[in-house]
């Protein structure tokens, strides 16, 4: 995994935001959330938390919980802090595999579409587990296979085609190359945690149009950074070409986006 795999900044926040928020983060986000109304959980750390999608959700769903969200990105967390001003609500970077909080300082830990960046994920695991308290939870969602999201794979394969020498493998590589379910409970229990439980979550969103999810995907993602490093200038240029491939299998105007997730779920003892 290289540096830019990680990176959002500059634009790629507001981006983020805008495009992919409502296409592929708000129907999951809801999911998360609900799955938590019945918890009882005063305090929720929040790992990965990019622009602040499911802490909104959260914030909104669970009154009178106690919500830090911690993300790599200074950018990511800037943004979202503008969208939610909330005195129960408090932003901190930080790495989830090096938490910079005491032991068992939270009810529910959660994190959404997050885990498949982070280099050491059972260093991640172990860092969630011992800033639980005993008897809390820890659930995220990771992606499905790619072939099990059409919208993200035609996305793949367009910008793929387009640089036949170096194919940009981001896609592949990261969002959607951690997606084996023994795999994953294998690791929580490295890290310590007990009845794992992985679900497969099929949703579908509406996109407006075939261009915004290029513009998403292709430009308010780390995807961004490898067309830019194979061809300077050509980023608009490329999400042309995939709006076009999107507009050929999808349609030009609004569409249905089928996807497909795994919610895991793990106790700590």
């Amino acid at each position: 995994m290289s540096v830019t795999d990680v990176t959002f900044t500059g634009s790629i926040p507001a981006l983020y935001e805008r495009y992919l928020g409502p296409l592929l983060f708000e129907p999951y986000a809801g999911i998360l959330v609900r799955r938590m109304e019945n918890s009882g959980s005063r305090t929720i750390l929040e790992t990965a938390a990019g622009t602040g999608i499911v802490t909104r959700a959260l914030a909104a769903t669970l009154p009178g919980a106690r919500i830090v969200a911690t993300d790599l990105n200074q950018a990511m967390l800037d943004l979202a802090a503008t969208r939610l001003q909330n005195e129960r609500v408090s932003w901190r970077v930080a790495d989830a595999q090096a938490l910079p909080f005491e032991d068992a300082m939270a009810d529910d830990v959660v994190c959404q579409f997050g885990v498949m960046f982070f280099p050491d994920k059972v260093a991640a695991y172990r860092e969630a587990h011992r800033v639980l308290k005993p008897g809390g939870t820890f659930r995220f969602f990771v992606w499905g296979r790619l072939d099990a999201n059409p919208l993200s794979q035609l996305v793949h394969e367009t910008v793929a085609g387009l640089f036949p020498e170096d194919p940009p493998g981001f896609f592949a590589r990261v969002p959607f190359g951690y997606h084996d379910g023994e795999r994953i409970r294998a690791e929580l229990g490295q890290a310590g945690f007990e009845d794992v439980t992985v679900e497969t979550i099929e949703e579908t969103s509406r996109a407006p149009s075939a261009r915004e999810p290029a513009i998403g995907l292709c430009q308010g993602t780390p995807l961004r950074s490898e067309i830019e490093s194979r061809s300077p200038g050509r980023l608009d240029g490329v999400t042309d070409e995939t709006a076009k491939a999107i507009a050929h299998r999808f349609g030009e105007t609004a569409f249905e986006n089928r996807m497909s997730a795994l919610l895991v779920t793990a106790e700590r003892p």
